[in-house]
């Protein structure tokens, strides 16, 4: 059992619910706050207010053993915290991050400072761009209270590395920990919160830890988009299975090396080698972004992480061509299942969702779209507005009625569709998210993402 900490975390979205209900499970003293009362009601019953599998059960055991509590946002709430952690929202806004609700934390925590005799530790959990913590955070903290990072508080940077629809094991069974610091206190404090973990842990000051997390995922983004764009060159030649080139690089022991007993240890990060739709979600897209304006902004032209979200941004609907070849060019009168709207599955997160796009431009292009996520349908539909889906509840029997199928989300129901193939007979399934195995379906033509079963081009001529 953790040393008990009180531990107050402003922000109960995908990060601070997740954090502050893992360290309750740990042993600390957790608060959260938010600024919606009915969220904060719902804490309090033990009811999460996000679909992340795992965190009801936690949350709920933590409330009942009084480990995890609810409050309003006000600087009184904060309470007799130890560390604060921000983890509000900081999305994109014309490619920028948006700090808004940044300065509202900082400013809120910086008047309770003013009357807090005892150090704590402000830690910024949110994903913000490198330099961010150390001067703008700073600053409005000991503005607001009159004191003076060291003396009277520490800071520090704490980033976050969670998945979502995983984010509850990612938390509890972490590859990494980083502690950004710019004191000894708050280094202090954070090695203590997460005393329980025994992953390796790396002290950096706070702009590196700020660094370390943009790093991360757009060296992961430049994976997705670089596989997507080689498996759409592979579509277009014809007569390639892209799997089976991702099956060939994945040999090579650079990505898949042998363990002692020579048996391959298949990393996650060869995940990432599956061509799809595209990301989405609340980080790639905006991470991406921040970095390339910040690039821009300190002189270096960004042109890999351009090429990332040109590629990103093209592919939902570079993906629907053979589609919309297979059902003759024209969807005007047709009807089309789209089979997720969740960016991924296990969430019910539809920020910058390959689906939307596709959903998007099917029904501009004249086709009446049905639409199934197991979680994530009214979010969807707020996100798309009236008339661009409409939601169905039995997704099998909609296939069966739909002109063509496109599996968008790589929810584990949908694999269902390989036993409806006699149902399916003559109908385009576009499996956006590999989710089918070759060959599995007969009579339904089965298009995927870096495969086309055409003719390819004729063989280069010699030069001469």
């Amino acid at each position: 059992m953790a040393e008990d900490l009180s531990i107050t975390v402003v922000g109960t979205g995908y990060v601070g619910l997740v954090s502050g209900t893992c360290l309750a499970a740990k042993g600390h003293s957790v608060r959260v706050l938010d600024l919606r009362t009915t969220v904060v009601e719902n804490i309090n019953r033990g009811i999460p207010t996000i679909h992340e599998r795992g965190l009801a059960d936690l949350l709920s055991a933590a409330v009942k053993a009084g480990r995890l509590e609810a409050r309003v946002a006000t600087s009184d709430a904060i309470g007799d915290a130890d560390v604060v952690l921000l983890c509000v929202g900081t999305p994109s806004k014309d490619g920028a991050i948006d700090l808004a609700q940044i300065d509202a934390a900082a400013r809120m925590v910086g008047g309770w400072l003013a009357h807090r005799h005892r150090f704590a530790a402000v830690v910024v959990k949110s994903t913000v761009v490198p330099g961010t913590t150390d001067t703008f955070v700073r600053q409005l903290l000991e503005e607001v209270s009159g004191k003076r990072v060291t003396d009277h508080f520490g800071l520090g940077m704490n980033p976050e590395f969670l998945r979502e629809g995983e984010a509850v094991t990612d938390f509890m069974q972490p590859d990494r920990i980083v502690i950004g610091h710019e004191d000894v206190g708050t280094r202090a404090l954070l090695e203590r919160v997460y005393a329980p973990w025994n992953c390796e842990k790396l002290a950096v000051n706070t702009r590196t830890a700020e660094m370390i997390k943009y790093a991360n995922n757009c060296l992961l983004a430049l994976q997705i988009s670089a596989v997507n764009e080689l498996a759409n060159v592979a579509a277009a030649l014809g007569g390639i299975d892209f799997l089976d080139v991702v099956n060939g690089v994945g040999l090579d022991k650079r990505w898949n090396p042998r363990d002692q007993t020579g048996t391959r240890t298949t990393p996650a990060i060869l995940s990432y080698l599956i061509p799809g739709c595209g990301f989405g979600g609340s980080c790639f897209p905006k991470d991406v972004e921040a970095m390339r304006t910040l690039a821009c902004r300190v002189g270096v032209e960004p042109r890999v992480l351009q090429a990332v979200l040109d590629v990103n941004a093209a592919q939902p609907i570079a993906v629907l061509r053979p589609f919309f070849e297979a059902l003759g060019g024209d969807l005007r009168g047709k009807t089309i299942l789209l089979l997720g709207l969740a960016f991924k599955p296990e969430t019910d997160d539809v920020r910058e969702s390959a689906s939307l796009r596709m959903a998007r431009h099917l029904e501009g292009c004249g086709a009446r779209v049905l639409a199934h996520d197991p979680v994530a349908g009214p979010q969807a539909l707020a996100a798309l507005g009236d008339g661009v889906i409409e939601l169905v509840s039995d997704w099998a029997t909609a296939a069966e009625e739909a002109d063509g199928v496109i599996i968008a989300t790589r929810w584990s129901e949908y694999a269902a569709l390989a036993t409806m193939d006699s149902a399916l007979s003559g109908k385009p399934i576009l499996d956006a998210r590999r989710l089918l195995p070759a060959g599995v379906l007969s009579t339904a033509t089965h298009l995927t993402v870096g495969y086309r079963s055409l003719p390819p081009l004729p063989a280069p001529t010699e030069s001469r």
